[in-house]
């Protein structure tokens, strides 16, 4: 990438020529004797004579080279620097005394012009532009300057990719097939401009991705500049904040200017929201930076002309968070989806980020995504890399089916606490709470089958916990199975309460988890019969963590608390029930679990299904 301004050097040397001529002038009115002063050399009669008519101000003995100099006023009434040999004069400090001269142990002479010249000109200026350079280099790191200069001011900062340089198209790009088919007409519109002018129909302003963190929606972006090959623009939005008002507007007006310079090109502004949030009267003055970024890019928006081929890409989010005149027709067109991959597309995003990587023949990449549903593009490739970097630790040349598992692990969980040390009475409680999980969860019909189970620490915070995967892709839940889910979560602490009568702290995400689906079954899913088809719930930030807010009335929340503890206890009664009537098997599962640590979802079934010994 190429920055699309080169920063002049021009203004520094007019700021150096001007604090040359400031210090000469300083110098001039400050210190005009220091200037005039020269060191003469005079007889020391002379000298004597200059002391007894009380023009000697002060007086040095250099004895090494057997010297007086002394500060006198000339005849002009002038200071003066003057030199003359020292001879043995016994009277000599008496007489200085008596006329008041000061007796100092050095007086700078200038008997050198060059090293004067250097001193009072050339290392001022050196220092100045020393700390002229630090001080520039401190602001632009800081953001209060955005160019190497003054002069760059108001520049946009936006990296132009050449066609050729851009090194992605659609093939680099996978799982997100209706996204790419949205943008194609894009392509072909800056391919064959003349086709759709000839029938008279524009080309879309501006398009606008919106999706979760990690899906693709930069790389489409650039996929879009690549299959086109026309010159690339990209900025982030916080790049047009600026500490001065006015500045964000006059690099939007650049941004644009260079674009209708080079166009057809592609305009790329990720995180959009950044400067393009709602405008209100809450705290926000007329002359708010913010407020004028945003209507100055609606206004170049408006000013496009259709036919030049300059298409705007943007990128969020937070698309509830947008001023509604940035998504109104004529400025962002389309709204183009970017959402988490399904199963074919994880598939599919796995292979790609695979592709340059070294792999055993026996790899299931369909096991790996059944087991990463909800996962971004960016996790998976996170999830590639991780095996990759595991088998270069195992001292192995290629990644195995074996390292992509447990990467999935070290994305989902965090890596293996290797170091810590549980006693053995908690190993047992964790290794009864996780097999009070998976045989819950086994003892239902319409749950997700259990794969692994492992009382192995992590990073994340977790002791143990039990993998379920479904064996296809599932986009809706029925009743039945979010209570099942919300069973299968009690059942670590049921599993604690049952073998050692109390239970502990280690449940606290799954009352969390739990206590999350019975809320949203109340009050966002209707699947409560005093509530019915009534929202009670909204959802805030779509695409990120979709935190949820109560509308409704302080009497009806209260009633929803009922029905969510009520949910939740019935779920807890399920799992004790499952669990007593197989508590032989609980036993045997734990102490199974609790000498091999980590156990598969095949073992677990086969000593679950087998007869009970006697």
């Amino acid at each position: 990438m190429i920055q699309s301004d080169k920063p002049s050097k021009k203004p520094l040397i007019y700021y150096y020529v001007i604090a040359m001529i400031v210090l000469m002038i300083l110098n001039a009115v400050l210190f005009p004797s220091l200037l005039s002063r020269r060191v003469q050399e005079v007889g020391y009669s002379d000298f004597l004579k200059m002391v007894d008519e009380g023009k000697v101000k002060e007086v040095s003995l250099e004895e090494d080279a057997e010297q007086i100099v002394f500060i006198a006023v000339n005849d002009e009434n002038n200071e003066n620097i003057y030199k003359t040999g020292a001879f043995p004069d016994t009277g000599l400090r008496e007489r200085l005394e008596n006329a008041g001269v000061k007796f100092e142990s050095v007086i700078p002479t200038q008997d050198s012009p060059l090293l004067n010249f250097i001193i009072t000109w050339i290392l001022p200026i050196a220092l100045f532009s020393l700390v002229g350079q630090l001080l520039m280099k401190r602001l632009q790191k800081s953001g209060m300057m955005p160019g190497a200069n003054a002069m760059s001011i108001g520049k946009s900062g936006a990296k132009i990719v050449a066609e050729n340089e851009t090194g992605v198209t659609f093939a680099n790009v996978a799982g997100q097939d209706e996204a790419k088919e949205a943008l194609v007409e894009i392509v072909d519109f800056l391919h064959e401009p003349k086709k759709y002018a000839d029938i008279g129909a524009k080309l879309p302003t501006g398009a606008l991705l919106v999706g979760p963190p990690g899906t693709g929606k930069t790389l489409l972006a650039r996929a879009v500049a690549g299959e086109a090959k026309v010159p690339f623009f990209s900025i982030s939005g916080s790049e047009f904040v600026e500490m001065f008002v006015g500045m964000g507007a006059a690099k939007v007006r650049d941004l644009f200017q260079q674009a209708n310079e080079k166009a057809p090109c592609i305009v790329f502004i990720d995180e959009i929201d950044t400067i393009g949030k709602k405008r209100d009267a809450g705290g926000y003055g007329g002359n708010d930076e913010r407020e004028q970024t945003l209507n100055q890019l609606l206004t170049e928006m408006d000013g496009f002309d259709g036919k030049k081929g300059v298409v705007i890409l943007a990128a969020t989010n937070r698309p509830e968070s947008l001023d509604p005149a940035l998504l109104r027709p004529g400025r962002f067109d389309r709204r183009i989806p970017v959402q988490l991959p399904d199963l074919n597309g994880r598939i599919a995003i796995l292979k790609v980020h695979a592709k340059d990587v070294h792999l055993d023949s026996n790899v299931d990449f369909s096991a790996i995504a059944r087991a990463t549903s909800g996962a971004s593009g960016a996790e998976l490739a996170n999830i590639i890399n991780e095996a990759a970097l595991r088998a270069v630790r195992m001292g192995r040349s290629t990644v195995s089916q074996e390292d992509l598992e447990e990467s999935v692990e070290t994305v989902i969980a965090g890596y293996q606490r290797k170091n810590a040390v549980m006693n053995p009475e908690e190993r047992r409680i964790v290794s009864y709470h996780e097999i009070g999980h998976a045989l819950v969860a086994a003892k239902q019909t319409n749950s997700a089958p259990v794969t692994k189970i492992t009382i192995i620490p992590r990073t994340s915070g977790a002791l143990g916990y039990t993998m379920q995967v479904d064996e296809g892709e599932h986009f809706l839940m029925n009743q039945e199975e979010m209570e099942n889910k919300i069973a299968t979560l009690t059942g670590g602490q049921a599993a604690e309460k049952l073998v050692f009568g109390r239970i502990t702290t280690g449940a606290s995400n799954d009352i969390e988890q739990a206590t999350k689906l019975a809320r949203g079954m109340v009050a966002r899913y209707g699947m409560s019969e005093e509530f019915g088809m009534v929202a009670l719930e909204t959802t805030n930030n779509m695409y990120l963590g979709q935190d949820t807010s109560l509308a409704c009335a302080q009497a009806t929340a209260e009633r929803i608390d009922r029905q969510v503890i009520a949910l939740v206890k019935k779920g807890r009664e399920k799992a004790d029930a499952i669990l007593k009537e197989n508590e032989p098997k609980l036993h045997e599962l734990a102490a199974y679990l609790l000498d091999k640590e980590t156990i598969t979802g095949e073992e677990f079934m086969r000593i679950l299904n087998a007869p009970e010994t006697r």
